[in-house]
């Protein structure tokens, strides 16, 4: 008899924590797999069963890691993820949202935190499929197209992060002019592609604040900006402080 019952997979090494997850989500009525031999294996299964959502550990004991794996979910696009860890440092950070998952918890989690987390981002996606198909209508593109248009521009956006992209560029990569390229992604996406683009410098500049000691010229350069004033003035727009005084509160934290 087919099981009719949602079906999420949870790519999680550890046996205990993955039962634990398993009990709590089959207590809510979903069908849960825990059993990988690999990273390849689970992508497999990710294929064929048509999963409502996954549920990824980072570090995995297999020879692949998650975010090998969230990499091929933010290529594959028909599945929502979010990443389940122990790890909170700031360059792991970063590898996540590389990956754009729908949502991240920390261990130790509770229950309500799993719970919470799975029912909003399975109802979320789903309404972002609702959503983009309203959206195909205004522009008579076919619906399946929009994420792999949208992605091709964010993987340009990800290749060329240290250097300058005009948003003529990114529309040319598209179906659309750049006022409507520039509609559909703030619609997909959240963002405006410059905002975005920048958003992305901003974050990829905190983390070499916090990791590295390179003097913040240094920093500004090697993210694109053609001086320290104009590196200092997006980053406090973005983060409500100077790069000096974010390196310094960070490492006061540190001290503590």
């Amino acid at each position: 008899m087919i099981n009719s019952k949602p079906l999420i997979i949870v790519i999680e090494d550890d046996s205990i924590i993955a039962h634990d997850i398993k009990e709590i989500l089959e207590n809510e009525g979903f069908q849960v797999i825990i059993d990988f031999d690999s990273t390849e294996h689970a992508i497999e299964l990710i294929k064929e069963l048509n999963p409502v959502l996954i549920i990824l550990d980072i570090n995995l004991n297999m020879d692949k890691d998650g975010i090998y794996i969230g990499k091929f979910l933010l290529d594959y696009d028909k599945v929502p993820y979010m990443y389940i860890t122990s790890y909170s440092d700031s360059r792991t950070q970063d590898s996540i949202k590389t990956t754009r998952p729908y949502g991240y918890i920390n261990k130790p989690y509770r229950d309500i935190d799993i719970i919470t987390n799975v029912n909003i981002i399975i109802n979320n996606f789903h309404h972002r499929r609702v959503d983009i198909s309203r959206t195909i209508k205004e522009h008579e593109i076919n619906k399946d197209e929009i994420p792999f248009i949208i992605k091709k521009s964010i993987k340009h956006i990800e290749d060329n992060i240290y250097g300058k992209i005009e948003i003529s560029e990114l529309a040319l990569q598209t179906k659309w002019d750049t006022f409507h390229f520039s509609r559909m992604f703030k619609k997909y996406v959240g963002l405006s592609p410059y905002n975005y683009f920048l958003n992305r410098k901003i974050e990829i500049g905190k983390t070499l604040l916090i990791d590295t000691d390179f003097p913040i010229i240094d920093i500004a350069f090697k993210l694109g900006f053609d001086n320290h004033s104009n590196f200092s003035v997006r980053f406090k727009k973005f983060t409500s402080h100077s790069p000096e005084n974010f390196r310094k509160i960070d490492r006061v934290k540190k001290i503590r």
